[in-house]
């Protein structure tokens, strides 16, 4: 029975490796964007759900519009909420993806990024190169909810150099969708661990 129990705990993490869609906004009509580059960072803030034991980020995908000049060095990172200014504070870590700049949807994932609940983040694009020799552009609507309490706030920080940050309130975010995986509680693993004690007791009688 604790065999079967272990094997059933570990296949969802194999079927939902992609994570679960726990908001979007790429659904709704794009109506304006903002140019990124080395001076002009933008900062997306993100409230997390309330799985108890936190989330493993997975990926974020962004609806992009087809970029101007030349630029290069595109970057997204996550970055922390600092609670004395109420801004981005530090970069938790990078995400892996290519290049936008010809426009459309694009997928960037993370590696050991966990994320605790109920808390605010930010998703910070820039990129290598000035808006003067080129600029990507990310396209931006309206707000949105999503499942288990995450959201995409209607507010976002711009900076021209990642240290020093403007708030902006509006209507409009910037268009993402947030992928995650809820992190096991402690008293699930320990069964798991159980369930595989159990197996690999079972081997060695045979």
């Amino acid at each position: 029975m604790a065999i079967v129990l272990a094997a059933e705990l570990f296949v969802p993490s194999f079927v939902q490796a992609q994570g679960t869609l726990y908001v979007s906004n790429l659904g709704q009509t794009p109506a304006g964007s903002a140019a990124i580059g080395s001076d002009a960072w933008i900062a997306q803030e993100i409230f997390t759900g309330t799985d108890s034991s936190g989330y493993s980020l997975n990926s974020v995908q962004l609806l992009m519009d087809a970029a101007s000049g030349s630029p290069s060095g595109f970057n997204v990172s996550i970055y922390s909420f600092n609670n004395s200014n109420f801004r981005p504070g530090i970069s938790l870590g990078s995400l892996s993806g290519s290049d936008p700049s010809a426009g459309g949807l694009f997928t960037y994932t993370a590696s050991d990024l966990t994320l605790s609940p109920s808390t605010p983040y930010f998703v910070v694009v820039t990129a290598a190169t000035t808006v003067a020799q080129g600029a990507y552009d990310w396209s931006a609507d309206g707000t949105a909810g999503g499942v288990d309490e995450w959201e995409i706030y209607p507010l976002y920080y711009s900076s021209a150099d990642g240290s020093s940050w403007t708030g902006h309130g509006r209507s409009d975010v910037f268009q993402m969708a947030i992928y995650a995986t809820p992190v096991p509680e402690p008293a699930t693993l320990a069964l798991a661990g159980l369930g595989l004690a159990c197996l690999s007791y079972r081997r060695r009688g045979q």
